[in-house]
């Protein structure tokens, strides 16, 4: 029963989400009347009642999962009667048909959203977004219902299910996929807001303003979500990698590095006016990417320890929803874009050619991630041979675009709007460059190795970047007396205060990626209890081998201690490392569980591989200097996103302006909005 309600509900859904999109989108359209009026206030309770009905078919499908009904397809092939409360509730979306009900409840979310948060929005424009994001609903509705009906049932029933796959049966299986869509999904809200804007032909300050705290918000849940992937692939897999440039990953990393390259389109729409064309070209390019990714992961092309395999159905609809979306978008944009104007002009050094500097090189970097992604894909299926792109390929073309972007980074925040003198430029950053000089000069330092190049311009640019923030905000905390006052703190709007969290957050980041990639030591090697290994400064003893017993599997416990090179024997350990070797009982599948004793400096990382001869084990230890300020720094950027868009004050100033502006008429024929 609960799978029939769970499936009807869908299937109001679908009716729904036609409503949607098809009523008050009509209403716009329509002369100024009662009727007009009627059809467009329909669309803030209809998406409310969408986003309770597929919350409704969301919940039935965890409480199937929970209760282990394996009467429905879904759960027999995906849980397990031994299989943890916990990760029973993670595999509501832990299979393609899940995944994608998440996907829909995710994006009805953010219509929900738009429609209780947007009421300054102007009447017109928040209708036609409301009913954009209801035409992308039917889409994934359909191939929901259609092609993935995560209710089917399936008689006679298993007397246990297979059970979630083991490398999903991990606390990040619950947090990752709700974050990383929060993110993927939420740039269709960006989406629909340049879809609603090329109807009406308009592209003001409200716009922009309205668009880029929505934009924002779900860049810091898609940078969460990327982060938390990576760090969840680096104690997981067992080897200790961060990052393996998998076509999957690209597919969440290009979007990422669209929606960056638009918070800061908007930021210049919306400040100067300038930008507006390219901005809503980016709206569409990152929704879009979105889109790439789910039929890159749904339609089988990949095979990848994130993609779903899956039937040739599947693709062929979801490659023709693209082509409707990013197809049909894209017309309206060739149509409405030489009617939005060019904006304000600018001077070449100004923080508005600073800023277009910073987008290009953003979408020049997705380009090469979209080259080296889908090239070996297109050869494949034109039959010209398989080829590998792999990391040295991403290396060696990413790394380079980047520093560009870095450099700009420091300079933009200190750059005025519309003409900035350069002398006045290079006078602030003068000691940010002796920073950026001296620590390149001092890498040698950080390794073994010598001098490296890149490590050198890594460190120098993460310090350029870390120095440039803290000149920007001593600039903003200087009271007319030179002197810095903490309580000028509160003059300047929260959304400045996030964007220099952020770039501290990026300047983190890359710090971490250069330290890490130049100093990490690793060994593999065959080790029997009693016998030890020296990497890195550490020395990690194998005392003993145990079996231990898990809810669903079983496991052989290494116990290694580790101490310092430089420690007596007979010193305590500074910890106690239990990595395990897994065989889960149901699919018999082996797992490698690392263990990790962490700090903010250094990780130190055990792994047991496969038994050897006699009571050997093959062992892999790495030490990896400063890997966590990767992740520190990626939650730094998000924070810096959260504090953005946290800046009511700012917003309760604008508000009368914007009702003064809401009240301007619309182009192409719409209602005045209301």
């Amino acid at each position: 029963m609960i799978a029939e309600v769970g499936h009807f509900a869908l299937a109001l859904s679908l009716a729904l989400s036609v409503i949607l999109a098809v009523l008050p989108m009509a209403g716009t359209f329509m002369r100024p009347s009662g009727t007009a009026r009627a059809f467009t206030d329909t669309a803030r309770p209809i998406a409310a009642v969408l986003f309770s009905l597929v919350l409704l078919a969301f919940l039935c499908l965890s409480a199937l999962f929970v209760g282990n009904d394996f009467t429905v397809s879904l759960v027999a092939t995906h849980s397990n009667l031994s299989l943890p409360i916990a990760y029973r509730v993670a595999a509501t979306w832990g299979s393609h048909e899940g995944s994608m009900l998440l996907w829909v409840l995710m994006l009805t979310g953010w219509t929900a959203a738009v429609a209780a948060f947007s009421a300054s929005l102007p009447h017109v424009l928040r209708t036609r977004i409301l009913s954009v994001m209801g035409g992308i609903t039917i889409g994934f509705l359909m191939f929901l219902l259609f092609t993935s009906n995560p209710f089917e049932r399936l008689i006679p029933p298993p007397a246990d299910g297979r059970d979630l796959n083991p490398l999903l049966q991990d606390p990040g299986m619950v947090f990752h996929p709700p974050l990383l869509y929060m993110g993927y999904v939420g740039l269709a809200v960006a989406f629909a807001f340049a879809v609603a804007g090329l109807i009406g032909g308009r592209f003001d300050a409200v716009w922009a303003r309205w668009a880029r705290p929505w934009t924002t918000v779900a860049w810091a849940f898609l940078t969460l979500g990327i982060a938390l992937g990576s760090f969840w692939a680096y104690y997981e897999l067992g080897w200790g990698g961060w990052w393996f440039w998998d076509p999957v990953e690209n597919a969440s990393f290009m979007p990422w590095l669209v929606a960056t390259a638009l918070i800061h389109s908007l930021a210049v729409t919306e400040k100067r006016g300038a930008f507006r064309s390219w901005t809503v070209l980016l709206a569409i390019l990152g929704f879009s990417l979105s889109l790439l990714g789910t039929f890159l992961v749904r339609s089988g092309v990949l095979t990848s320890v994130h993609a779903f395999a899956t039937d040739p159905a599947r693709g062929v609809f979801i490659l023709i929803f693209l082509a409707v979306v990013i197809g049909g978008s894209l017309l309206l944009y060739a149509w409405r874009a030489p009617a939005l104007g060019s904006g304000s002009g600018f001077a070449l050094i100004s923080r508005e050619s600073m800023l277009l500097a910073n987008n290009v090189v953003l979408v020049v970097a997705m380009a090469a991630v979209l080259l080296g992604t889908l090239y070996p894909l297109a050869l494949d299926t034109l039959g010209m041979g398989k080829i590998s792109v792999g990391p040295p390929y991403f290396e060696a073309v990413f790394y380079p675009l980047m520093a560009p972007a870095m450099f700009l980074m420091a300079v933009g925040p200190l750059t005025r709007w519309k003409q900035a003198p350069l002398p006045d430029i290079a006078r602030r950053l003068r000691w940010a460059l002796a920073v950026a000089i001296a620590a390149a000069l001092l890498q040698p330092l950080t390794t073994d190795a010598g001098f490296r190049p890149l490590a050198a311009s890594g460190l120098a640019f993460g310090l350029w970047i870390a120095a440039g923030v803290v000149v920007a905000m001593l600039d903003m905390l200087k009271a007319p007396d030179g002197r810095v006052r903490a309580s000028r703190a509160r003059l300047h709007p929260a959304s400045v205060w996030g964007m220099q969290l952020a770039h501290l957050g990026v300047a983190i980041f890359v710090i971490g990626v250069t330290l890490v990639k130049s100093s990490e030591s690793e060994r593999e090697v065959q080790l029997a209890p009693g016998q030890s290994i020296e990497v890195g400064g550490w020395r990690v003893e194998f005392k003993d081998l145990r079996t231990v017993t898990g809810p669903n599997y079983d496991a052989m416990r290494g116990r290694f201690e580790l101490r310092r090179q430089s420690d007596a024997a007979n010193t305590p350990p500074r910890a106690v490392l239990l990595p395990e070797k897994r065989v889960y009982r149901a699919q018999r599948m082996p797992m490698t569980e690392a263990a990790i004793d962490r700090s903010l400096w250094r990780d130190v990382y055990v792994s047991m591989g496969e038994p050897l001869t006699g009571n050997d084990w093959a062992i892999r230890v790495h030490v990896k200097p400063f890997v966590n300020w990767i992740w520190l720094g990626c939650v730094l950027m998000a924070l810096g996103g959260f504090v953005a868009i946290a800046d009511r004050r700012y917003r309760r100033r604008l508000a009368a302006r914007d009702a003064v502006s809401a009240n301007a008429p619309q182009v192409a024929g719409g209602l005045a909005p209301r």
